[in-house]
């Protein structure tokens, strides 16, 4: 199986090798209605798009090659290109990563979890039991990587589900899928409610202050928590339907998870100094958009001014690495900072920079005069409803970030061209990158529990599929609410 998977990958580089140069030069020789130098950027985005699909290179050093590309083909000069690389989004990047380092180094996130699911209701009954695990990956995966949500709670799901195998109940299967299912989707979910808690939120707010929308950290999570939070609602009642006949005992379960509570060592200065630092970012990111529901708009001009989201969340990392958890370490290392992701801060700032020539050159407003062409205005339900579905399945089989990269401006262009608010449009196209659930390559949290080997694909893609379809309505009827 290993084999078979490394040979289809090896064979996918080699076809986007060949494919992103030729398909590159056929969209420059083609004949269009466009300057040169957008005609050029379009060659470019072309060869990008198919260097992320089939993974040539790391993400990150695609975008790079691209804005290279548009410097050495003389579109742009090398200060102005690579001037995103400094965009306070980067520094909020590098900040939020910094506590979530430090939140998975010292198993600050693992207590959360097991502190809450020792609450006895979440033990009483199977469905209890998969909100207790999904309800941590939703809450977890707004602060930290919903990778990383996923793979701590999967050891403490699959003792439980050996457990009951070894007990022999009835329908353990079913009960296996769907937790394992609920802890991928609900950390899906979680991440789209907060500014950080997805790289895709950050660049699509990037975006959207390119173009004078500046959303602060509150405003988002009350935009975007009633889509989240319908959506895990519809998640846990699709799954209450489906395990309605499985039963189990309350008091093996309850033993197992409270003594995996007590096997937690004493709250120790690491998880301490990370719970200051965090607690402090969490409150400052959050007083801004307090100022603002309270109308003191001068308090409200004065934090956005001085203490922007970035530099909060830039101060608390730095706070991380004075705060010391004995006296030769401090609670951060040099060695944290080299495990950071990297690939995705800098896929960011390549990306915005590509981004930024999609509109400069023209582009996106071009291609955007051809959609708007034949879709009229009034059409704007179904339009909304496309954006967000076509953005929903194209994660299922790309980066979700590359695809936000590429497509956000295009997206920009078309909703100018047709005189539409875009802020709306856009962030419900940027929430819908979240929602890919049907295969094991869209997300990471779904390829760690396709891992377990516990899950069929064919039944991750039905389940996927039907959540997919219900998180488009969601979204869609949502975002139409806002626009009116």
């Amino acid at each position: 199986m290993t084999m078979k998977i490394s040979k289809i990958e090896k064979n996918k580089r080699k076809i986007g090798l060949f494919l992103a140069p030729t398909l590159a030069v056929i969209v420059y020789l083609t004949p269009m209605d466009l300057s040169n130098e957008a005609h050029i950027v379009f060659s470019i985005m072309t060869f990008c798009l198919i260097f992320w699909l089939t993974e040539v290179i790391p993400l990150s050093m695609t975008a790079l090659l691209g804005v290279s590309a548009a410097v050495v083909l003389g579109v742009v000069s090398v200060k102005e290109a690579f001037l995103s690389l400094g965009h306070p989004v980067v520094l909020l990047f590098i900040g939020s990563f910094l506590i979530a380092q430090a939140m998975t180094k010292y198993g600050l996130d693992r207590r959360f979890a097991l502190n809450l699911l020792s609450k006895d209701f979440f033990l009483r009954s199977p469905i209890r039991l998969i909100i207790g695990f999904s309800l941590i990956a939703f809450l977890l995966s707004m602060w930290i990587s919903n990778t990383a949500t996923t793979a701590m709670l999967l050891p403490l799901a699959l003792g439980i589900i050996l457990m009951f195998k070894n007990k022999h109940i009835k329908d353990i299967n079913t009960f296996a899928l769907f937790i394992l299912l609920s802890i991928a989707y609900s950390a899906s979910i979680g991440g789209a409610t907060t500014l950080v808690g997805t790289p895709t939120n950050l660049i699509g707010a990037g975006f959207l202050k390119e173009e004078g929308y500046d959303i602060d950290f509150l405003q988002w999570i009350l935009l975007a928590a009633p889509i989240t939070v319908t959506s895990y609602v519809a998640l846990i009642v699709y799954i209450k339907f489906h395990i309605r006949k499985f039963k189990y005992d309350h008091k093996t379960v309850k033993d197992i998870i409270r003594s995996e509570r007590k096997s937690l060592p004493k709250m120790n200065k690491g998880e301490k100094n990370t719970l200051i630092a965090f607690s402090l970012a969490v409150f400052l990111w959050i007083l801004p958009g307090v100022a603002n529901i309270l109308g003191n708009q001068e308090m409200y001009k004065f934090l956005k001014a001085h203490i922007p989201e970035a530099i909060v969340a830039l101060l608390a990392g730095i706070l991380l690495f004075l705060l010391p958890v004995n006296k030769k370490e401090n609670t951060l290392s040099v060695e944290d900072l080299k495990k950071l992701d990297w690939d995705t801060i800098l896929l960011f700032g390549g990306g915005i920079a590509l981004g930024k020539l999609i509109i400069k050159t023209g582009l996106a407003s071009y291609i955007g005069k051809k959609i708007a062409s034949v879709v009229s205005p009034e059409m704007i339900i179904f339009l909304v409803f496309v954006l967000i579905i076509s953005m929903i399945f194209l994660t299922e089989v790309s980066s979700n970030t590359a695809t936000v990269i590429t497509f956000a401006p295009i997206l920009i262009g078309l909703l100018s061209e047709m005189n539409l608010d875009l802020f709306f449009p856009i962030f419900g196209v940027i929430i819908s990158a979240s929602f890919a659930f049907m295969l094991p390559i869209a997300t990471p949290p779904n390829a760690i529990i396709y891992g377990s080997k516990m899950i069929p694909i064919h039944k991750m893609a039905k389940v996927g599929f039907f959540m997919n379809l219900i998180g488009a309505f969601i979204i869609t009827s949502i975002i139409l609410i806002y626009m009116k």
